[in-house]
């Protein structure tokens, strides 16, 4: 098995058991801790995620594609002078942006959130950016030597910890009727996952250098200015994201109160939705980003070749079964989506928005698959232009049906749909103008409309609710497949070109 094949299989375990993990701890937080203290860590992580980013300035990126280059050339000897120079670079930037994060907080939790009951929260998450910053170096410095066991285990290792924490430790530490205080302390449990991840990269990277040493005559600094000419133009696109992510929650809460909803109900709606819905929602996506690891290099190939009938087969076949996945995400979350929310998390309401988000997350399934593709046919650009334009669109939408005292809440759910919508069209609509592609809105639509015939039929021929959860989801699923394979969508030859794609890289 190639190093590619090998490392890919190993991160679609690892993306796979992340998400189940990452999955069992939001049960496990919104079942110990409650809504009003979800929602508290929920809008202060994005925050915490934003400053991160700031503190990062893309420099882990830089150090993977640096790392790799030395590597390819045989100049490991400059490894260690790499690491001490993006070390400094972290640092450099931590002393400034994180003193800043910390005079922003008042400001951010009062104001901005207008929930100063979030500052102890985001005081905590500040204190896990250093710890943050270290593992993405090191992780940097892993996916540069190909190694992705190391960043593999690394995230399970983080998961499960946390897991263990949430489940055992904060049920001991809960103070009754003191929610910033219980989200503060579920911030501190992922203080000390981070920290025991990152003591594993550490002690591998130690490992990996002992046993890589190699004599090096004359030590030299190795300059900044390659790592960043990568790191900050790779950096826009992620902030940029983070940004929009830091908003969210802001818009949400500010919308709401102009709608009269107050700011502990709408601070647990927000944990509802970005806590529980949106996770739940996006599960399986971990299948479309496999995908996308797995094809994408096959279409660059395909189409620095000019091979335009074998660039057409691996895009189309890409899209297909994204779409596929797609289908049975919002089959089954149209239909189950609420009593999947309510039974696991336990959650007392918002669980109904799941039916009205299901059918537009069908096209976010599609979003990693054709942003990949853009990537590799040359398009990179508009693709980061579209998610921008995404975010944008989501942002103004919500802030314009959320402050509708009629709509409320669900005009910030129609949001993030319209947001889904606009930036998987735009994707789409990009792909479209590259003619050696040939993809278009065509292939989605047998999919979808067999998504709609499932959401329709399935009731009529077996009544929802007469069986166990799990049964239920399984007739679904039959229904859909049955309704797939007679409009051809699933085939035998999809899995015989995923063998002979992964014989070849």
């Amino acid at each position: 098995m190639s190093t590619f094949i090998r490392g890919t299989a190993i991160l679609m375990i690892a993306v796979f058991m992340s998400k189940l993990l990452g999955f069992v701890y939001r049960i496990q937080f919104m079942r110990v801790a409650g809504e009003e203290a979800v929602g508290i860590y929920m809008t202060a992580y994005p925050a915490f995620i934003f400053f991160l980013s700031l503190v990062q300035l893309g420099v882990p990126i830089a150090v993977a594609k640096v790392i790799a280059e030395l590597k390819v050339k045989g100049e490991t000897a400059k490894l260690p002078a790499v690491m001490k120079t993006a070390t400094f670079i972290t640092i450099f930037t931590g002393a400034i942006f994180i003193p800043l994060s910390i005079l922003f907080i008042p400001y951010l939790s009062e104001t901005l959130l207008g929930n100063a009951a979030s500052s102890t929260t985001l005081y905590v998450g500040i204190a896990i950016i250093p710890i943050s910053a270290v593992c993405g170096l090191i992780r940097g410095y892993f996916q540069g030597i190909v190694r992705i066991e190391e960043t593999a285990w690394s995230q399970i290792i983080e998961q499960l910890f946390r897991i263990i924490l949430i489940t055992w430790l904060l049920p001991i530490m809960l103070v009754p009727d003191n929610n910033p205080m219980n989200a503060a302390y579920a911030m501190g449990i992922t203080l000390l996952a981070e920290a025991l991840s990152a003591l594993y990269l550490w002690f591998k990277y130690q490992q990996h250098k002992r046993k890589d040493r190699k004599p090096v005559v004359k030590k030299e600094r190795y300059p900044a200015e390659p790592l960043l000419s990568i790191a900050l133009p790779s950096s826009g696109s992620r902030l940029f994201g983070t940004f929009t992510w830091f908003l969210e929650p802001i818009i949400f809460l500010r919308a709401l109160s102009m709608a009269g909803v107050g700011a502990v109900a709408a601070t647990s709606l927000y944990g509802i939705i970005s806590g529980v819905l949106i996770p739940l929602l996006l599960f399986p996506s971990f299948i479309p980003y496999a995908l996308s690891v797995v094809l994408v290099p096959a279409v660059s190939g395909a189409a620095a070749s000019s091979n335009k009938k074998k660039l057409q087969e691996r895009i189309h076949l890409a899209l297909r079964l994204s779409a596929l996945t797609g289908a049975f995400a919002a089959a089954v979350f149209y239909i189950h989506g609420q009593a999947l929310a309510e039974k696991l998390f336990q959650i007392s309401e918002g669980g109904s928005y799941m039916s009205l988000l299901a059918p537009i997350f069908f096209f976010y399934y599609i979003q990693s698959p054709l942003y990949s593709i853009l990537q590799a046919t040359g398009d990179a650009k508009a693709g980061m232009m579209n998610s921008v334009y995404g975010g944008i669109a989501k942002l103004g939408v919500m802030f314009v049906l959320a402050s509708q005292p009629g709509l409320q809440e669900t005009g910030a759910v129609l949001a993030i749909g319209f947001g889904v919508l606009v930036t998987s069209f735009l994707h789409i609509a990009t792909l479209r103008k590259n003619k050696a592609a040939a993809a278009g809105f065509t292939m989605f639509a047998l999919p979808y409309v067999s998504f709609i015939l499932t959401a329709v039929i399935r009731p009529i021929f077996i009544p929802v609710g007469e069986y166990g959860l799990v049964t239920e989801c399984v007739i679904t699923s039959v229904f859909l497949l049955v309704i797939l394979l007679l409009f051809g969508q699933v085939k035998k030859n999809d899995v015989l070109m995923l063998k002979r794609l992964t014989k070849i890289y």
